[in-house]
């Protein structure tokens, strides 16, 4: 990572503050930490993170200087802005960075994840994951801290267990892809979102890779089939489960095909 040239490219935007380490347990932690303190808006991204965090308490593993790896500190005017925009703001902004710097077709899998592909040319292998947290004070939202991991330069590909369900750009492109150039051109469109996050939903709709699937929600009291129709405004999946509208809120989705139970 070039962060000095990052730190150049991104002078006069809203995430000007941007600090690259070597190594952190985990940049999310870290800006929660700031975002306590009173810190400002800012970016931390690390080439290595030892405590790094997905989704429901997972451990998120890369080798060093193989992805991009960072968080974003955002703080909402007067708690108006739902943390849930923040994390899908990032989604798409990764998303449609991805596709400027390499060409390469990016899904968003509800919620927060990026696919290799599209609903309508489904690969379906994970390219990169968010996962948002707040603090709250006096009872309104005071920040957001939405962390991002793109799977970008992978060496050798992936072990075993994961090399039927993830892929990273190189595997994709044939060559490496400049980090620098990915999370500028990411945090430039992340700013143009939040500015106008009214229209986050329905650009995040059009690049989803689950609507008019279907799919299967594994969730904690059980698992439910349906076909993925739309998204409510505030994020949540809309699934058809024999003719019933059912809005889900939380789960891990599974993109069915035809053979699969």
């Amino acid at each position: 990572m070039d962060a000095p040239r990052a730190t150049s490219a991104l002078t006069g935007t809203r995430f000007a503050r941007f600090h690259w380490v070597d190594e952190t347990g985990s940049t999310n932690a870290d800006l929660l930490r700031v975002a306590r303190d009173g810190g400002p808006e800012q970016v931390l991204g690390a080439d290595h993170q030892t405590a790094g965090r997905g989704r429901m308490g997972r451990v998120w593993e890369a080798p060093p200087g193989a992805s991009l790896l960072c968080s974003v500190l955002v703080r909402p005017p007067a708690g108006s802005l739902d943390p849930h925009v923040v994390t899908t703001a990032l989604g798409l902004a990764a998303a449609e960075a991805v596709e400027a710097v390499t060409g390469v077709a990016v899904g968003i899998k509800w919620p927060n994840d990026l696919v290799a592909g599209t609903s309508a040319a489904p690969d379906d292998r994970k390219l990169a994951g968010v996962l948002a947290e707040s603090t709250v004070v006096d009872g309104r939202v005071d920040a957001v801290v939405a962390g991002i991991g793109v799977n970008v330069n992978w060496p050798d590909g992936f072990p075993d267990e994961l090399a039927a369900t993830a892929v990273s750009l190189r595997q994709l492109v044939g060559a490496d892809v400049d980090r620098t150039d990915l999370v500028v051109a990411m945090l430039r469109r992340l700013e143009v979102h939040l500015a106008d996050p009214s229209r986050v939903r329905d650009a995040v709709a059009e690049r989803s890779a689950t609507i008019g699937r279907t799919v299967r929600v594994e969730r904690g009291d059980g698992s439910v089939v349906g076909l993925a129709t739309g998204l409510t405004a505030d994020g949540r999946l809309v699934l058809d489960v024999d003719g019933t509208l059912h809005e889900i809120s939380v789960g891990d989705v599974v993109h069915l095909r035809p053979t699969d139970g």
